[in-house]
């Protein structure tokens, strides 16, 4: 297996394993109101979360930026802790023509998340001269696996509101207390400060 596979692999099974429940939650937490038929407004929210986190991810992993890691994992559940948040005031879901402020905070968020990504690489990248090489493998696995997640998520989704038809605000309200909960807890958790 060439390093180009290798990292991808590794990008791939970091965030879709259940050691990466932090982010999954967050997943959960940007996608939970979407449906199938949203499948372009959840592109380009996928999109903002990957262009802020590959930025960061790069930008700490070449040294180029360092932050402290024990504020980077208290704010990840904080992201995740507004997102649900905002779930809470969706009312109607139609979407506006104009550009939502969900796609900012993705993007924002997805700085925050990528250095958090940054700390785990850090410990497996080579010192050789293909680092780019790795990035760009550990980046595209990265969102291979993110993709995977945003997948099962619209699929759980499909089946509960529109098979078992739960109503779609509850559904979501629900879902996003639960996330809301335990982002909070890990937030407290992982205050610098204790």
């Amino acid at each position: 297996m060439n390093n180009f596979t290798t990292y991808f692999i590794l990008g791939r099974d970091h965030i879709a394993s259940l050691g990466s429940y932090d982010h999954i939650l967050f997943m959960l937490a940007l996608c939970i109101r979407y449906q199938f038929t949203d499948w372009k407004r959840i592109l380009l929210l996928v999109t903002a979360f990957t262009i802020g986190h590959s930025l960061t991810l790069a930008l700490s992993a070449l040294n180029m930026v360092n932050f402290s890691s024990k504020w980077i994992e208290f704010l990840i559940p904080c992201t995740i802790v507004l997102t649900a948040m905002n779930d809470f005031f969706v009312k109607k879901f139609t979407f506006r023509s104009t550009f939502p402020p969900i796609y900012f905070l993705a993007l924002f968020f997805g700085l925050i998340h990528g250095l958090g990504f940054s700390n785990y690489l850090k410990t497996i990248l080579g010192k050789g001269h293909h680092i780019l090489w790795e990035l760009l493998a550990f980046n595209l696995g990265l969102e291979v696996g993110q993709l995977i997640i945003v997948f099962a998520i619209l699929f759980i989704s499909l089946v509960i509101v529109g098979l078992i038809k739960v109503s779609r605000r509850e559904y979501v309200l629900f879902i996003s207390a639960g996330i809301f909960a335990l982002a909070l807890q890990m937030a407290i958790e992982r205050w610098p400060g204790w």
